[in-house]
């Protein structure tokens, strides 16, 4: 731009060469283009002055090398103190520049361009070697580093960019470049592990600090409004209404991006409304905040966070501040400043200096250099000023803001470290820091925070929340304790859960009930137990809640503390009392009738086979002379005895004949042979029960052909039948488990005389309702198609309804509090296995601070077998309460075979009997053929049968013997 100022009398001076530096003036308007006339022309008054003056010489070979810092009229003086001290102690030292001073030089200029130019371009005439920014002023920057461009000196700026603009090839920024400085917040935020946040922020140029963080969480495209807020609010405004709005939401995460001087008054305003407790914290993004003092706030427990470019323990930062100290005192004035309250602003201007000496120490020592007196009339750039800013961008250096490192491109400073603080009880701790190399490092370990952390609680009161339910939570008499009879007095396991973790790690804490869960309203917010913690009404929730997927997203949960799953509970069957004849419940009534049947036809059929064939008919043994006549074994008596023989599979070679029927003559026969005899003496009857108990077959055997095929066929369906009826016994008596009409999940579903639901509000039924197997959809259909409703508003009130639908209602609850159930009510039981697994956990409100601390609790305890101590003594029933114990044992008892001995002895009874008629009826036989009279005949036998010796008996039948010898 060219641009022609008049004069009076025609007097007219081309200013091209000094108009060109000023901004463009179009964006502006008409209006700014009148101020840069206006500006042209004052400075060509100054000019026409200047030019008589005969001071202006260059300063080629000069060993003063001047320097110009501009700053606003109510600058911080200490910022400018800074700037002076730190040229003197150049100066001191031999190592930075030991051939040349610096004069340093300061300008206090006003927010109007026609000041500044003036302020430039006098400075121009003196011969600079660097302008120095310190006025963090945008239209003040724009002016000087437009003239820093045409004059080719170096301008060091010490404020961040606000605006994005091209590279300037002429300045260098020592201050972090805001991109690297947002992703050191966002960083430091991710680290926190926080998904939702409130950022209250002051201009609109904040915004480019947390630029990077809005960009991972995808603000305003993917991420939801509730999770994210911005928020922008001046900093006259009253805070306290939106941090009650923060506190009803459950917001715990603020980040406070204001100028220093405010942020104690927002937070003592966050204090008011009590809004600075146990979880909430805040991350203060402005770098100048750890000059602060929270002694206010010593006995806050909030968790707050900043970050800092200065570290005040470094010995470099000390000394300066000495230094600057030490020149306030000498020039009769008192400074507080200290290394903890030393500001941004004023380390970069101690730095700037700094950082320029060093460069041109650096570059003198290659080649010979001064700066050059110029005129804004007639601009001639600089010689030496490419050289010098091309070899600030590749030096680092160690300030009193860290390592700075620069981008040879922009001149950006791409390398810079800022600290991690937390103020806790006032004071603060380094807990790491964050470079762009090796992003955010931790200084201390996670077992020294926590170790710390455990410290600081120690006096903290917990708020517990629980339900009443047992055995996790019930009321209890409080003279019995000890008490206040006014004071709620609790017991159960969640309560003795709680005070031994209080005892480990020093806190104290007061139970509160809730008999509600927690459901999600429509508002997003939640009820009940959930809605206490979301609030921070109470500090703990223990009972026994569920881990389930919604409930993660609303708080946080320690490692569960028990892991269970849901089962079907179910009323136990009446034991079958034993039947004396259980023997016989192997086979059904028809099947014993049909073998009964079967028996019968057999031995008829054998029968008449055996008549038919005449393989089956043989003389007699022994054969008597004059004998014409053949005889039969298979008679019906012997058919009916073999039949039965075979299915008992208890007859032997020796087939025992009782009473006078065991007697007989002696084989093979002799004349004159009065004598009869038996074959059961001692010998054969030990081989008879030999052959008993293996199993041998009868004496009588069919000999054809017909006859034995129908025998064999009997004996298979004899062993089929005895086997099959030995395996089913053995089941049915040696069983001892309880028949029930379900078996597992499956058998409930298929079954429609049994009615089943669950708790209408607890994770089962959201189980049932979000399950993707069609089993689970099909169950939830029908409950939810039942009627009268099969949910019930309590798992108490399911137990209930078991015990009263006796078989015809089954309740799915947590396996945990089945077991309690049956523990106590025998007639309850538990059917199948768990249909899935899950774990109770101790809740409480999202991203607390204690939730490290009580999941190590809970690691300890289980780790210590107290938590299994603990369910013992709250599930288990000792003494006459406990239920007995099913006897499961293969041992048979008298009650399920004693028919077995009955029959036996039944069937002795009738032998004896039997043995009784025959013995009387062989009595009236011996009396009639011996002629003697019953009684007689009754003495001798019974007399002969008393002696139990011999197995030879005389033969009653003399007479009758002695006339068939002479009829013969």
């Amino acid at each position: 731009m060219s641009v022609c100022c008049g004069g009076g009398d025609g007097y007219r001076l081309k200013l091209s060469p000094l108009c060109s530096v000023l901004p463009n003036s179009e964006p502006y308007g008409r209006d700014m283009y009148a101020i840069v006339v206006k500006i042209c022309t004052s400075i060509a008054l100054l000019l026409l002055v200047a030019a008589s003056e005969d001071d202006i010489k260059p300063l080629a070979g000069n060993k003063i090398v001047k320097i110009v810092a501009l700053f606003n009229e109510n600058d911080d003086s200490v910022n400018q103190l800074a700037y002076n001290v730190s040229a003197k102690i150049v100066n001191i030292m031999d190592t930075v520049l030991p051939k040349n001073r610096i004069v340093q030089r300061s300008e206090y200029v006003v927010n109007d361009m026609y000041n500044v130019t003036r302020v430039v371009c006098d400075t121009l005439k003196l011969g600079i070697a660097a302008f120095i920014d310190g006025t963090d002023d945008e239209d003040v920057e724009n002016v000087i580093r437009s003239i820093s461009t045409r004059t080719q000196i170096p301008f060091i700026e010490t404020h961040w960019k606000k605006f994005h603009r091209p590279p300037d090839p002429y300045s260098i920024n020592i201050y972090p470049d805001p991109l690297l400085l947002a992703q050191a917040i966002r960083d430091i935020i991710l680290d926190m592990d926080w998904e939702s946040f409130t950022a209250i922020y002051q201009s609109p140029e904040s915004l480019i600090r947390l630029k990077a963080l809005l960009m991972h969480f995808d603000y305003g495209q993917k991420a939801p409004g509730k999770s994210i807020k911005i928020i922008q609010i001046p900093p006259t405004d009253d805070f306290r209404p939106l941090f009650k709005e923060l506190k009803l939401s459950g917001e715990k995460h603020i980040i406070l991006d204001y100028e220093v001087e405010h942020i104690t008054h927002i937070l003592g305003q966050a204090e008011e409304v009590h809004f600075m407790g146990d979880y909430q914290s805040y991350v203060i993004t402005n770098l100048d905040a750890h000059t602060l003092s929270f002694e206010e706030f010593h006995k806050s427990m909030a968790n707050i966070t900043l970050i800092r470019l200065i570290d005040p323990e470094n010995q470099h930062v000390r000394n300066a501040v000495e230094e600057i100290v030490f020149n306030e005192q000498k020039s009769g004035r008192i400074s507080a400043l200290s290394p903890n309250t030393i500001k941004t602003k004023t380390a970069l201007m101690y730095d700037a200096v700094n950082f320029f000496a060093t460069s041109l120490h650096g570059l003198v020592a290659t080649q010979a250099m001064g700066p050059t007196r110029i005129a804004c009339d007639d601009i001639k750039p600089w010689v030496h000023g490419y050289s010098l800013i091309n070899y600030m961008r590749v030096m680092e250096l160690n300030g009193l803001t860290g390592k700075m490192r620069f981008d040879t491109e922009t001149g950006n400073r791409n390398y810079f470290k800022v600290d991690v603080v937390r103020v806790q009880e006032s004071k603060k701790h380094r807990l790491g820091s964050w470079d762009p190399l090796d992003g955010m490092t931790l200084t201390r370990s996670a077992s020294e925070m926590n170790l710390e952390f455990a410290q600081s609680i120690t006096n903290k009161t917990f708020i517990v929340v629980g339900k009443l339910v047992q055995p996790y939570l019930m009321k209890c008499n409080a003279t019995e304790k000890g008490m206040d009879k006014d004071e709620e007095c609790f017991e159960g396991f969640a309560y003795d859960l709680v005070e031994e973790m209080a005892k480990y790690n020093g806190f104290k804490f007061k139970f509160t009930t809730n008999q509600d869960y927690g459901t999600m309203q429509k508002t997003g917010k939640w009820s009940g137990m959930i809605g206490e913690l979301q609030s921070m009404r109470a500090d703990l929730a223990i009972c026994d809640l569920t881990i389930t997927f919604d409930r993660r997203n609303a708080v946080d949960f320690t490692t569960p503390f028990m892991t269970l799953g849901i089962s079907i509970l179910y009323a136990k069957p009446e034991k079958k009392k034993p039947q004396l004849f259980w023997f016989l419940n192997p086979l059904s009534f028809s099947v014993w009738m049909y073998t009964a049947t079967a028996y019968l036809g057999v031995s008829l059929f054998l029968f008449m086979l055996a008549r038919m064939t005449p393989f089956e008919w043989e003389l007699p043994h022994p054969v008597k002379p004059g004998d014409n006549m053949m005889e039969n074994s298979m008679t019906l008596l012997n058919c009916l005895w073999f039949s039965i023989g075979s299915v008992l599979c208890a007859g032997c070679e020796i087939l025992p004949k009782i009473t006078p029927n065991e007697w007989h003559d002696p084989q093979p026969w002799k004349d004159g042979n009065n004598e009869l005899e038996t074959r059961l003496n001692v010998a054969n009857l030990i081989w008879f029960s030999c052959g008993t108990m293996l199993q041998q077959g009868s004496d009588i055997s069919p000999q054809a052909v017909s006859t034995r095929l129908v025998a064999g066929m009997w004996w298979f369906f004899a062993l089929i039948m005895t086997s099959s009826y030995t395996a089913n016994l053995t089941a049915s008596i040696t069983s001892g488990r309880l028949e029930t009409p379900i078996k597992n999940v499956d058998d409930l579903s298929k079954d429609s005389n049994i009615q089943y639901g669950c708790y209408e509000e607890g994770s089962t039924a959201s189980f049932f309702q979000r399950s993707n197997l069609s089993l689970y959809q099909r169950m939830w259909s029908v409950m939810e198609a039942s009627n009268p409703t099969v949910f019930t508003k309590s798992n108490q009130e399911g137990v209930d309804r078991v015990l009263k639908g006796k078989g015809r209602y089954a309740f799915l609850m947590e396996s945990s509090s089945i077991e309690y159930q049956t523990e106590r009510n025998c007639n309850l039981m538990q059917i199948g296995n768990t249909l899935d697994s899950k774990g109770y956990g101790i809740a409480m409100p999202m991203n607390s601070p204690y939730r490290t601390l009580i999941s190590e609790s809970v690691l300890r305890l289980q780790e210590s077998g107290f938590m299994r101590e603990l369910k013992d003594k709250w599930w288990k029933v000792q003494g006459d309460n406990k239920c007995e114990e099913e006897d499961e044992s293969d041992e048979l008892g008298f009650t399920k075979i004693g028919g077995v001995f009955v029959v036996l002895v039944l069937g002795c009874l009738i032998a004896f009997m039997f043995s009784i008629l025959e013995f009387l009826w062989n009595i009236r036989k011996v009396a009639i053929e011996e002629e003697i009279t019953p009684k007689e005949a009754l003495i001798l036998e019974w007399k002969f049968a008393m002696k139990c010796d011999g197995g030879v008996k005389p033969l009653r039948r003399r007479h009758h013997a002695d006339t068939n010898s002479d009829t013969s």
